[in-house]
């Protein structure tokens, strides 16, 4: 029995590395009474996961952007959020320190951020 509880705890492991290689979130196990459930995430980019990591509503929103069209300014994002130069910039950096966004090393009027 312990063998064979042994090959199951290294099949989970398995499936783990195998969803991180593909850039598929650490699926979910559930056990309850006799049931055993693995449930797979499609994107963990979304924005319950994105709000877990205490980004507020504008960086959610901001990242978003970013995913949809490939990259953001900081006019832009100060124009889809309603906000300050001050506060874009400071929300932007703050997704660069997180790892979720890059910048592109440019400055001034041609800089922008893209996924990291």
């Amino acid at each position: 029995m312990d063998s064979y509880i042994e090959l199951w705890g290294r099949g989970t492991i398995k499936i783990i590395e195998k969803c991180k290689e593909a850039g598929l979130p650490t699926p979910l196990y559930y056990y309850e009474s006799s049931g055993f459930w693995v449930e797979f995430r499609k994107d963990i980019y979304n924005e319950l996961y994105l709000k877990s990591l205490s980004l507020n509503d504008r960086q959610v929103k901001g990242f978003l952007y970013v995913r949809a069209n490939g990259k953001i300014t900081n006019s832009e994002y100060q124009e889809i959020n309603g906000c300050s130069r001050n506060t874009a910039s400071n929300d932007l950096s703050e997704l660069v320190a997180k790892e979720l966004l890059k910048p592109s090393g440019q400055k001034g009027a041609g800089a922008f951020y893209s996924l990291n």
